[in-house]
């Protein structure tokens, strides 16, 4: 496997729109991109679908995740695109510029060190908090708080990941600014130190 770096490594039959991408970002084969932006760390495993979306530092996104899916119009007589796709019905059309700057409007955030897992669902206009986690399946339709885990159709808190003490302690740390090389050199406390005994040793 190669080693990651600054430029983004895709993986086979990736189809990326308009995005921007942090250093050691993975995209995973398959996967659908569109004004979207993932920061340093992050990544997607197979056939993820993100638009419209903006992911922190140290995102874990799992294989067939859909975030920021684009929906279809309610208030109109039809849900059809060819309201605002017409020109591939008639040639004398153009798209609705409006409708899809609306669309692109209505953003997804995930925090840093977020997990989603297989097949989740997260919804437009809605934020995962910082430490968060989304079970495999779960369609998450409101904002989820820091460091708490969620699962569901629709998505409901399960537990704290982290005591809210704790999960402000590692917010305040933020270590996931810190640099390449010190994460680096914190490596072995990050593998066997518990968050509590971490934060103490790091000034959290």
């Amino acid at each position: 496997m190669a080693r990651l770096g600054d430029e983004v490594f895709l993986h086979p039959d990736v189809d990326v729109t308009d995005c921007t991408f942090g250093r050691f970002v993975e995209i995973g084969k398959g996967s659908r991109l569109a004004f979207s932006t993932l920061d340093d760390y992050s990544y997607c495993d197979r056939y993820a679908d993100i638009t419209n979306a903006t992911v922190g530092k140290f995102a874990n996104i799992a294989a067939f995740c859909r975030i920021g899916p684009t929906d279809h119009p309610l208030h109109t007589a039809s849900l059809h695109h060819f309201m605002y796709r017409s020109p591939d019905y008639w040639d004398d059309t153009e798209v609705d510029a409006d409708f899809f700057a609306h669309r692109r409007s209505r953003r997804a955030v995930i925090g840093h060190d977020t997990w989603l897992g297989h097949n989740t669902v997260i919804k437009p206009e809605v934020t995962i908090g910082d430490g968060a986690v989304v079970a495999s399946g779960a369609v998450v339709t409101k904002d989820v708080p820091p460091y708490m885990i969620v699962a569901g159709v629709p998505a409901k808190p399960l537990r704290e990941r982290q005591p809210k003490a704790i999960a402000e302690r590692l917010m305040a740390l933020a270590w996931w600014d810190w640099d390449h090389q010190r994460i680096r050199d914190s490596l072995s406390d990050f593998r066997s130190l518990t968050a509590e005994a971490f934060l103490e040793k790091y000034g959290g």
